[in-house]
């Protein structure tokens, strides 16, 4: 049985139809790995967006995720990143525009009223400016947080850490201090020519660096030991002469057996084990045929 939801729409034709909608409002439009992506100019993104609800032929209803990026390297760092999805057509298409720290981003709570927790999750994050959400503040971060976590130039351990003091008996908030310094991780294989020492190479020998135990050559094996050979006669031996046979003793005796005659079961009279069973013929069943016979006086006769 084939699945019941319809066919993912070809990407043929998106772009085209976008450019005729759109015309110099269209930065770049591509179509890689299987997506078809547009990046518009920021201060027209509220009219792409309805146009890109509203066109026949785009309708694209919904607006699954708004996701961010940064590029410190770029005058703009920041890419503003919306997720849209067209129920009528079964199709996805991703719409970016650019922007820095101080350059809002058009809100698109009016077309999409879900985009109010979306972009305060970017502004959290990011810090991107977003003009007429109207309730722009922090939804993931504590309260009084400080800097925007997923930028790239924020510390990876913060500036801050929070602990439970038993003396104030509440949270409080420290500068932080870390147990120990940032370990050096050298990611090159042991195998492909480490210069270090592992636990454990001191019983290794092999291929390998040559100030490492893999370095040194393995050592000689030794010969292996010669075949066992028969003993001469009258040789001591620890054992009886019952349990070893001699050099020159024949290989094989023949046995004679010590039983009188061959144990068959034949039948009762050979394993002493009841009689025989009364048989199919008239003379051969007992009279009454619920009751077998049986040798000595009893109820049975």
């Amino acid at each position: 049985m084939k699945a019941p939801a319809p066919r993912y729409a070809s990407n043929e034709g998106v772009i085209d139809a976008a450019q005729a909608a759109f015309g110099d409002l269209i930065v770049e439009a591509k179509d890689a790995v299987g997506e078809v992506s547009l990046t518009v100019r920021r201060e027209r993104l509220v009219d792409v967006m309805v146009a890109l609800r509203d066109t026949p032929g785009l309708e694209y209803q919904m607006l699954m995720e708004i996701a961010g990026a940064d590029y410190p390297q770029r005058a703009e760092r920041f890419d503003i990143v919306y997720h849209l999805l067209s129920l009528t057509r079964n199709h996805r298409i991703r719409v970016r525009v650019m922007t820095d720290e101080e350059q809002p981003v058009p809100s698109v709570t009016e077309i999409w009223p879900v985009a109010g927790w979306l972009e305060r999750e970017v502004y959290d994050l990011y810090g991107v400016l977003f003009d007429g959400n109207m309730d722009l503040r922090r939804i993931l971060t504590d309260y009084g947080f400080q800097g925007h976590p997923l930028r790239k130039d924020f510390p990876m351990t913060g500036y801050v850490e929070m602990r439970y003091s038993e003396e104030a008996k509440r949270v409080v908030y420290e500068p932080v201090s870390l147990a120990q310094d940032f370990r050096n991780f050298d990611f090159m294989s042991p195998w492909e020519g480490a210069a270090y020492v592992l636990p454990g190479d001191e019983k290794v020998t092999g291929a390998g660096p040559g100030d490492t135990p893999q370095g040194k050559p393995a050592p000689t094996p030794s010969a292996p030991p010669p075949p066992p050979v028969p003993e001469a006669k009258g040789a001591p031996t620890p054992v009886t002469a019952d349990d070893v046979v001699k050099a020159g003793d024949a290989a094989s005796k023949t046995v004679e057996p010590q039983a009188k005659r061959i144990k068959t079961m034949e039948g009762p009279q050979d394993s002493g084990v009841g009689q025989n069973e009364p048989g199919n013929l008239p003379e051969q069943k007992p009279k009454d045929p619920d009751i077998m016979p049986s040798k000595h006086e009893g109820q049975n006769q």
